[in-house]
């Protein structure tokens, strides 16, 4: 028969404080909260790209997102929260989108600030500007998340085309090239636009070169 192995011979087990044990348990639980909390912001942005600001309820949003309604509204007690907490989740991604742009050539620069304008967070954010022009909970956030968005998309164009914007007519012509870029993702929305699109991209590659340099 085997020995059996006293208590005391066994491997010493670490004990934690009570303050380590708290905070073992409380980061799981702060991370399935910021985990669910995303998710219900994407179903969001999804829902209104999909189904408009009246379909977009606080229900529909939280079955996309696999949460109950209850979790949806202990994250967002109203709709309004929601969607508010959406067009900032929006204006984020966008920024970041940005700001990830590698420095390249003028031709690549413009392409690629046109593939913001015409990909899934133009949609989300047009989606909300649609909502926001009905909805004056809505408005205000919109109308100051918009602006700052703007702000650094032509801050980011001017640095990757290395515009200098002291001479004269410069900055209008960045302005006119986002402009443009808005434009193409709003044609975009209901049919595809690609071939078109190449040609103009190809065309404002060449006018930047002239005036900016």
């Amino acid at each position: 028969m085997d020995a059996v192995t006293p208590p005391n011979d066994r491997a010493p087990r670490q004990d934690r404080t009570p303050g380590d044990r708290a905070s073992a348990d409380r980061t799981p639980k702060q991370d399935r909260s910021r985990a669910t909390r995303r998710r219900l912001l994407e179903a969001a942005v999804a829902c209104l790209a999909e189904h408009g600001w009246a379909g977009s309820t606080v229900s529909v949003v939280a079955e996309r997102a696999g949460v109950s309604r209850g979790a949806a509204q202990h994250h967002f007690p109203t709709r309004e929260d929601l969607f508010t907490a959406a067009v900032e989740y929006v204006a984020e991604e966008r920024s970041a989108a940005l700001r990830a742009l590698p420095v390249q050539g003028r031709a690549e620069v413009v392409a690629a600030l046109v593939d913001l304008y015409t990909g899934p967070l133009f949609r989300a954010a047009l989606q909300l500007w649609v909502a926001a022009s009905n909805e004056p909970q809505l408005r205000p956030r919109v109308t100051e998340l918009e602006a700052r968005v703007g702000r650094e998309t032509h801050r980011i164009a001017v640095e990757l085309l290395a515009a200098d914007e002291t001479r004269p007519g410069v900055r209008e012509t960045v302005q006119g090239l986002l402009d443009m870029a808005r434009g193409l993702g709003l044609a975009n929305v209901l049919t595809d636009d690609t071939a078109r699109r190449r040609k103009v991209v190809a065309q404002w590659a060449e006018i930047l070169e002239r005036e900016l340099n």
